[in-house]
C-alpha cells in the first residue's frame, strides 16, 4: 500500500516546515507539496491529488475557508483538516458546513496531528478538545433561542437512531458501530442515511455538528 499524500497549506513557512518534519518521519505519509496561499492550495490540490490537506484559515489572496469550499466542490473525497489559532464557534460551524473533515488548533501536539490524519483518512472526523468545547458552549444567546427547536428534532428520532448518532459523533465507523450494537454494518448505514434525511444534513460532519449542538456528546 502506498504512502498517503499530504498537502501543507500555511502562509507561515515555519509552520509548514514544522509539520513536514514530523509527518514525513512517519512511514505511512509523504508530503507531496506545500502552498502559502489559498489560491495556490486550490491549484496544487488539482495537480497533486493529495489524500489529505492540512490548511490554515488566514492567508493572502484566498482564505482557507474559500479554498476549502473550492476544493471540496471539485474534489469531495479529498480530506481537509483546518489548522488554525481560532476557535470561534460560528467559524468552525461554517467550515464544517463547507465539508472540512477536521479542525486542529495550532497549539496541538504532534501526536494529535497524527491522530487527526489517521481518523480523517478512515472517513471519520476529528476536532481538537478545545474546538469541541467551543461547539458545546451554549452561552451564546442565538444558540439558546434555537435550542428548543433543535430538541424537537431530537425527540423525533428513535432510540436506536440516537444511539447510532452518538457513536457516529464519537468517530466510530459503521463496522465498529455494528460490532458494538450487534447489528450488521449495512443496518448501521441505513440508519445513518435515514438520520441525514431526517436532520437535513449531507455528510457525517453535519451529524456531528447536530450531536454537539444538542448535547448528545459530553
Amino acid at each position: 500500500m502506498g504512502k498517503k499524500r499530504v498537502l501543507l497549506v500555511d502562509d507561515h513557512q515555519l509552520i509548514i516546515d514544522g509539520l513536514r518534519g514530523f509527518i514525513e518521519a512517519a512511514p505511512a505519509y509523504a508530503v507531496v507539496g506545500e502552498a502559502n496561499t489559498g489560491t495556490e492550495a486550490v491549484r496544487l490540490a488539482a495537480v497533486l491529488n493529495p489524500d489529505v490537506i492540512l490548511m490554515d484559515i488566514e492567508m493572502p489572496e484566498m482564505s482557507g475557508i474559500q479554498a476549502c469550499q473550492e476544493i471540496k466542490k471539485t474534489m469531495p473525497d479529498v480530506k481537509i483538516i483546518i489548522v488554525s489559532m481560532h476557535h470561534e464557534k460560528q467559524l468552525i460551524k461554517k467550515l464544517i458546513d463547507l465539508g472540512a473533515d477536521g479542525y486542529l488548533l495550532k497549539n496541538s501536539q504532534q501526536q494529535e496531528v497524527m491522530d487527526a490524519l489517521e481518523k480523517v483518512l478512515r472517513n471519520q472526523s476529528y476536532f481538537s478538545q478545545d474546538v469541541t468545547l467551543s461547539l458545546l458552549d451554549k452561552s451564546n444567546s442565538k444558540n439558546a433561542s434555537t435550542h428548543s427547536s433543535a430538541v424537537l428534532h431530537v425527540s423525533q428520532l428513535t432510540e436506536r437512531e440516537i444511539e447510532i448518532l452518538k457513536l457516529v459523533a464519537q468517530g466510530m465507523t459503521n463496522k465498529e458501530i455494528g460490532d458494538s450494537l450487534n447489528i450488521s454494518h449495512r443496518t448501521v448505514d441505513t440508519h445513518r442515511t435515514n438520520l441525514m434525511k431526517k436532520l437535513e444534513v449531507t455528510n457525517v460532519a453535519g451529524l456531528i455538528r447536530f450531536a454537539f449542538k444538542n448535547g448528545l456528546i459530553q
